[in-house]
């Protein structure tokens, strides 16, 4: 009987934003520890969760975060509003860029900055620690986004703790013109937060 009460129960829902619009993409944490659970185009999800699991939070970097508790429910539906402040965009990003500024440190820890873009920046494939920006035209030979890290290229971000950044933006197409041919398979702007933050 002990071994039924320990066996993982399932949540299913659908996470949409205020209007009533599926949100695809949106990653599934349970307790603020991030799962592998995205939702698929229709805004729905099935995660598996253990018991006594007391949250569940819906994270999409587009339109934001919504979290609800869990409370022995096993069909939950999230509304995004738009208005967490779990995710705020960058207002200073034109609209066709994907950019997200962290702002609540309820948001889970990463283990590092792959995992961190894995997790939060839609349009990004992230194996392991080679990065590729989906929808870029490459004309190099490398597939390989070039990194701006406050302000100066860098061809490595790998000791770029996630907890000190402050926003994360992708760049392409037109906007990755600026850096030149070096920009033709993307760009992803990191900044870190000050000291003052």
């Amino acid at each position: 009987m002990s071994a039924q009460k320990a066996k993982k129960a399932t949540i299913t829902g659908k996470v949409t934003d205020g209007t009533g619009n599926p949100v695809p993409g949106a990653t599934i944490f349970i307790d603020k520890v991030k799962t592998n659970v995205i939702t698929g185009q229709d805004g729905s999800y099935s995660v598996k969760i253990n018991p006594g699991a007391k949250e569940i939070l819906a994270f999409s970097v587009l339109k934001g975060a919504k979290e609800e508790l869990i409370g022995g429910r096993r069909n939950i539906d999230l509304v995004i509003d738009g208005k967490s402040d779990a995710m705020k965009n960058d207002r200073n990003a034109s609209d066709g860029n994907k950019s997200l500024s962290i702002k609540d440190s309820s948001v889970p820890v990463y283990q590092d900055i792959y995992d961190m873009i894995r997790g939060r920046v839609p349009g990004v494939e992230v194996s392991g620690k080679s990065i590729r920006i989906r929808g870029a035209n490459s004309l190099n030979v490398s597939t390989e986004p070039l990194f701006v890290v406050d302000g100066v290229i860098t061809g490595d971000i790998e000791g770029i703790a996630p907890e000190t950044v402050s926003s994360i933006e992708v760049l392409k197409g037109p906007d990755a013109s600026v850096y030149g041919t070096r920009g033709s398979n993307g760009v992803i702007v990191i900044k870190r937060r000050t000291g003052k933050e």
